[in-house]
Order: C-alpha cells, then structure tokens, then sequence
C-alpha cells in the first residue's frame, strides 16, 4: 500500500493526491513488471527504472521490485537492453539500438531500492546484472574519458557522445560503485573511468556533440554529480533566463515555447543538490497546471500561439520524475542519498569540478 505522508508538499501534493498519482503509474505497469510511458505505448529502459524509483519512494516495493526482475530477465546477453519495447513486450523490440546511459541506469535504480529496503538478497541477485550492463558501457568510453552513445542494431559502435546522457552514466558508475563497495567487491577500473569521465564533463565540452540548445545539456552535469559546488552555481546561472519560463516550468529545447515536467521535475533535483531547496519547490510548483485528472502529468504545454498540453500523453516517468523531486526535498533518505552524493564514493572528479 502507497505510503504518501511523506510526501506532502506545499503547492505542489496533499497526501491524496500522491496516493492519486502512485496508483496511476501502477496501473500503467504490466503483470510482468514492465512500465511503459504508458499502456499501448513503448517502455524504455532509463525511464522505467525511473518510475520503479518513484513506486519505492511511495512504499510500493513488491512493484518496484518487479520492475527490476523485468529487466534483469530480459537483459540481453551483452549486458545491454534495446531502446524501445511495444508497451514492454520484451518480444517486440522497437528500436534495437542500445543506448549506453539506458544501460547504465540500472545502477541507479538498484541502489536505491536497496537503500529503499535494505533487501540484501535483492543486492545479490541484481550485481551480476548491474555488472554486466556497467561493462557493456564502458566499452563505449573513449580515451578522452567521455561515453559513446550507442551501439547500433548490427552491433557498431557510435562514439559520438552526448553530454547528458554520459552525465547520467556518471550517477550510475557511482551508484555502481556504492554497491560494488557495499558487496566487498571493490572495481578500480570503474573508478578510473568515472574519473575520466567527470574530468571530460567538466574541462572537455568539445568532446560532446553540441546540443546546447536543449535544457538537459544545461543541467545534467549537475544533476549527475560531475559539476558541484561554484561551479554548479555558475552553470546554472548562466542560462537561467534560457530557459526557466516564470510560472510555467523548464523549456525543453530552444527557441521553442514548449515547458516539459520532466524537465523541470530534474532541474528541482539538481537545485536541491546545489542546496537550493527554495527555487527547486518554486519549479515544481510552477509545473502544476500540466497535472490531470486521475493524477498523472502530461508531457508538455506549448505556451505561445495556439496554446495546448503537447504531446496528449500522461507518462509513467514524468510522474515519477515528479515524486522522486518532492521526496528528496521531503528529506526520503534513498532518494537524498542517490541523489545528493551521500554514500556514493567521493574524490572520483576533479577539485574545480567542486567534488572532494
């Protein structure tokens, strides 16, 4: 059963209306444990796990923990998952790349459902799945420490990297560390690598394709840990008025007057990270008009001309995305640890990075 006190949240969620929105995520998630964006649409691996995230912030840890079997039942035998599934059939890939920061996120999830739950048994059987989806990334990593994007359906490797998507691996090589750490089963090489990999983060934006453009780029490496302290200050600051829309949430990509709430739900986390806990409830409570009736959220709203909810969708993750900013600002220990550094290892990104 849901358990929503805890996240309660001024002009953001009463009680009921978490209940509301962990019961609609529940009903989007199948029998078998799968959770699409939502149902008859595709289920890919990154936001999946962020939804099982938010079920274990509510308490729903048998849903949460089924998620995970479904992913570690259908892992392929690289280690990796394909990008899209129809509505989480594990029959019926939809798009057979195999994207490096989907792979790697499975770490994140892990982490916190055992931190969530303390299930040592759970920790057992996922590492050799969390282990063999770490390996398949990190041969993508390039000698200047960045991640290649994908492996392609006939199995090439495309080495262009995306900042956001390497930022949100090096959140889950830390988490993955955390639980190597926590087994006794120490991986130097995966140290090294997210070593490498903040230090291109922080000193090496030419070698990420160029996506500035797009909001993620702007906030992820702060979100994914690599960038911290004044440094995080002054990114954010920076493009502050880019893309923070007053009242109405986070652009997704310049110039279009398209405000996503998943979007500002992760800009939410990343503030509260900086320890700007005031600003990120100020994001979340701006993102309110995108919530429906029943207590799901749509994707978007298109804010200029002919204005309108766009896409007409009410998804899994943008809900989830949701509970996770409003427990870590109601103080969830999982989720402030996963999210805010506590028990991931330290000292694995450069000094300027702000990183200790």
């Amino acid at each position: 059963m849901a358990k929503t006190e805890h996240l309660v949240l001024d002009g953001v969620l009463t009680a009921e209306q978490a209940a509301e929105t962990v019961a609609g995520i529940l009903a989007g998630q199948r029998t078998d444990g799968a959770i699409p964006w939502f149902r008859g649409h595709h289920l890919d691996p990154w936001d999946h796990t962020e939804a099982a995230m938010a079920l274990d912030v509510a308490g729903e840890h048998e849903a949460a923990a089924r998620a995970y079997e479904w992913l570690a039942r259908h892992q392929n035998e690289d280690g990796s998952w394909y990008a899209a599934y129809h509505d989480g059939n594990a029959d019926e890939p939809t798009d057979l790349g195999r994207e490096s920061n989907f792979v790697a996120y499975i770490a994140v999830g892990v982490w916190h459902h055992y931190l969530s739950t303390g299930d040592d048994a759970f920790l057992d059987r996922m590492w050799p799945v969390v282990y063999a989806a770490v390996e398949f990334v990190l041969e993508l990593q390039q000698s200047g420490g960045q991640i290649g994007w994908k492996r392609e359906p006939d199995g090439t490797a495309v080495n262009d990297a995306l900042l956001t998507g390497s930022s949100s691996i090096h959140q889950a090589l830390r988490c993955a560390l955390a639980i190597a750490e926590e087994r006794e089963e120490p991986q130097p090489d995966w140290e090294l690598a997210a070593g490498a990999l903040a230090h291109a983060i922080c000193h090496h934006p030419e070698r990420f394709l160029d996506k500035d453009r797009y909001s993620m780029d702007w906030y992820y490496p702060v979100l994914g840990g690599a960038v911290t302290g004044a440094a995080a200050t002054t990114r954010i600051e920076e493009r502050w008025n880019d893309f923070v829309v007053p009242g109405l949430g986070v652009r997704c990509v310049l110039p279009n007057p398209w405000v996503t709430g998943g979007e500002s739900c992760e800009l939410a986390l990343a503030l509260w990270a900086m320890g700007e806990s005031d600003r990120a409830l100020e994001i979340l409570q701006s993102i309110q008009h995108l919530r429906a009736e029943g207590g799901m959220y749509w994707t978007g709203y298109v804010f200029e001309g002919n204005q309108a909810m766009w896409p007409e969708e009410l998804t899994t993750w943008t809900a989830g995305s949701l509970l996770l900013a409003v427990a870590v600002l109601g103080g969830d220990e999982a989720t402030t640890a996963v999210f805010g550094g506590e028990r991931l290892p330290r000292g694995l990104a450069p000094d300027c990075c702000g990183v200790g």
